[in-house]
C-alpha cells in the first residue's frame, strides 16, 4: 500500500543551523518517534531501529536510511527500508527542502513517498496515513525544539 504526505513547518533557527541539525544523528533519534537506535555506517547511511505502533500492530523496525542528492545547506533525499518482522515492511524516500524565512527563521518543506506490506498494509489507508501524519508531526514538534 502507497501513501503521499507533503508539509512545510517554519523552524525558529537559520538555514545552516537546521542544515546542522538534520544532519546529526543525535538530534535525530532524539526526534524520531521510537526511535531506538540511529548510527552514521557511512558517509551517506544511517542505520535505525525503531519501535512502531499501528493500530493493534505494533513492532520494531529495523533499516537502513540513505541521503542523497545533497546540496548543503538547502536540502536532500532521504531513501530508506526497514523490516519489522512479521508486521510487515516499510519503504520510501522524502524530499527535503531548507529555505530562509526571513527574521532568522528557516523554511521546512518535505515532500514523502512510502510504501507498506504485511500486516501493516491490511490495516487500511486511513489508519496508516492518520498514524504517519501523528508521527510527523511529533518528529517537527520536538525538532523545533531542538533547534
Amino acid at each position: 500500500m502507497a501513501m503521499t504526505m507533503t508539509g512545510e513547518v517554519v523552524l525558529p533557527a537559520d538555514q545552516q543551523t537546521v542544515w546542522e541539525k538534520l544532519n546529526d544523528p543525535e538530534v535525530l533519534k532524539r526526534c524520531i518517534p521510537g526511535c531506538d537506535t540511529l548510527e552514521k555506517v557511512g558517509d551517506n547511511e544511517l542505520q535505525a531501529s525503531a519501535k512502531i505502533a499501528v493500530g493493534p500492530v505494533k513492532a520494531t523496525f529495523k533499516g537502513k536510511v540513505t541521503l542523497t542528492d545533497i546540496d548543503p545547506p538547502n536540502g536532500y533525499r532521504i531513501t530508506g527500508e526497514g523490516q519489522g518482522g512479521v508486521a510487515g515492511f516499510a519503504k520510501g524516500g522524502a524530499v527535503v527542502r531548507l529555505e530562509p524565512a526571513g527574521d532568522g527563521q528557516t523554511k521546512m518543506t518535505y515532500d514523502v513517498e512510502a510504501s507498506v506490506g504485511g500486516k501493516l498494509a491490511q490495516l487500511g489507508g486511513r489508519l496508516i496515513n492518520g498514524v504517519a501524519k501523528k508521527y510527523a508531526d511529533n518528529f517537527f514538534d520536538t525538532f523545533a525544539k531542538e533547534v
